[in-house]
């Protein structure tokens, strides 16, 4: 299916070519020029392509190089325009391009993974969280503190906020299908549910935290004919319905359900489901109770909305938050979502945006994976570290033995064939070499002491100190 230039890799690292072709195929350079010309609203092109641009700022992202400048130094073909040219540029990137960027390769994966058997095409890929429901996950993220190379910046010690953004999870594909970019970092994110709103459709579920937890946005949900699962705000008053009942027990806790009511402004109401767990222990923020609201419909309802959902279940979807939480751990410790010397509000989001791109990008190769090895070996035994420290030792060496234009087939593929290739190369995989180590329970930790006369202490007679029975042999 590949030139033969293609398989010393396929046979000793498939894994980098299935990124490198995944990528290929999802950000092609007719592709993302195409992308800015439709989205763009006040920016031009002129000499620099948005490509170029785009290729600068995902060599940083993905950690092939330290940064714009070193990418800009590196590049393989001159750009034809100053470094001062290519920081000009990214600083007036606007939001809208960023989001549009996300959304349309958001959309490519997505279709490839259903073809792949994610959405009914050739069977189920991933297991949907909730039966009959499309999941979204919405959390917020905000932009670490930038250097304070701005000269507006430099006469300020407080660290300065470059942006955040609502991103959103589709939690049946494992892919970042949306983001709402703010260049205000000090923005409450529930200033920005009013773009969400017009994104949601009707029989998806929308599962957050309390920071989105308003009447007017779960209002929003409800009349659209979706659903939610979202912790309850302190501030939203809720008034009983029903006695509260004892529901059972999960791993966390004890759960009681009680229908409820809400009421907003100009008479509007909402009947609720409140759903209460008592935790065995409490959370880092010292909650005893998570009190979590849904209008998910129970036994009773007749008006035939969706399957039935219990008290039960709606606690455990709650947890599943963790998966757009696991996304932003990979973001950060896998690819420098967070470009900090990048202190233009405009330039900082475009570099987080292309960070949820190239996750995409992985997140087709993991399907691939799954594809062939099964989906829960895949999300319980590989490790994203390992994959992205071979990815960033053999990518770049590669790259030079295989020209950029050998890499043009991934894109002229049928979508067919192309997923074929993907699962060609996802049977090579040798997942012994990504196999996941996860620690025990942490042990308590001894309290330290600390004496001003003796700050250093020996460690070889520390452990000459140590009892016979505990230590270990020296030799085989």
């Amino acid at each position: 299916m590949l030139e033969s230039i293609f398989r010393p890799f396929v046979e000793k690292s498939p894994i980098c070519v299935t990124a490198a072709g995944a990528m290929s195929r999802l950000l092609s350079a007719e592709r993302l020029d195409g992308l800015f010309e439709r989205a763009r609203v006040g920016q031009y092109a002129h000499r620099l392509l948005f490509s170029s641009t785009f290729e600068l700022m995902a060599a940083v992202v993905s950690g092939g190089r330290k940064s714009v400048h070193h990418a800009y130094q590196t590049a393989e073909h001159p750009l034809g325009v100053s470094v001062v040219a290519v920081y000009d540029k990214l600083k007036g990137i606007e939001p809208c391009t960023s989001q549009a960027l996300v959304r349309d390769v958001g959309a490519e994966v997505s279709a490839l993974v259903d073809q792949m058997g994610g959405g009914g095409g050739a069977g189920v890929l991933f297991e949907p969280l909730l039966a009959g429901y499309h999941t979204r996950i919405l959390d917020g993220n905000c932009i670490e503190a930038s250097h304070h190379r701005i000269k507006e910046l430099r006469g300020t010690a407080a660290g300065a906020l470059p942006g955040k953004s609502l991103v959103v999870l589709d939690a049946d594909r494992r892919v970042i299908c949306d983001v709402f970019p703010c260049e205000d970092g000090h923005a409450q994110e529930r200033a920005l549910l009013g773009q969400v709103v017009p994104t949601i459709r009707a029989g998806e579920l929308w599962i957050d935290d309390r920071n989105f937890c308003t009447f007017e946005f779960l209002w929003e949900i409800d009349a659209g004919k979706a659903f939610f699962v979202t912790r309850l705000h302190g501030n939203m008053a809720c008034q009983p319905r029903g006695e509260r009942v004892l529901v059972g027990r999960t791993d966390t806790g004890t759960v009681y359900e009680q229908l409820v009511l809400v009421r907003g402004e100009g008479g509007r109401e909402l009947r609720l489901r409140r759903v209460d767990v008592e935790l065995d222990g409490a959370t880092r923020d010292g909650d005893k109770v998570v009190s979590l609201l849904s209008n998910l419909p129970d036994e009773g309802d007749e008006r035939g909305r969706g399957p039935a959902v219990g008290a039960l279940r709606i606690a455990g979807l709650y947890l599943c938050r963790w998966r757009i939480e696991t996304a932003f751990q990979e973001l950060e410790g896998l690819l420098n979502s967070e470009v900090n010397a990048l202190g233009y509000p405009k330039a900082a989001l475009f570099g987080f945006c292309v960070a949820l791109v190239l996750y995409n990008a992985l997140s087709l190769m993991r399907a691939a994976l799954a594809a062939v090895h099964g989906a829960r070996k895949v999300e319980e035994e590989v490790s994203s570290y390992y994959i992205a420290a071979e990815l960033e030792t053999t990518t770049r060496g590669m790259m030079i033995a295989v020209p950029l234009e050998h890499w043009a087939v991934f894109g002229s593929m049928p979508p067919g064939q192309f997923l074929d290739v993907m699962r060609m190369l996802a049977g090579k995989f040798n997942l012994l070499h990504f196999k996941k180590h996860p620690r025990g329970p942490k042990k308590p930790q001894p309290k330290r002491t600390y004496d001003p006369a003796h700050p250093h202490v020996s460690t070889a007679k520390l452990l000459a100190m140590r009892s016979p029975r505990k230590r270990r042999p020296t030799h085989p």
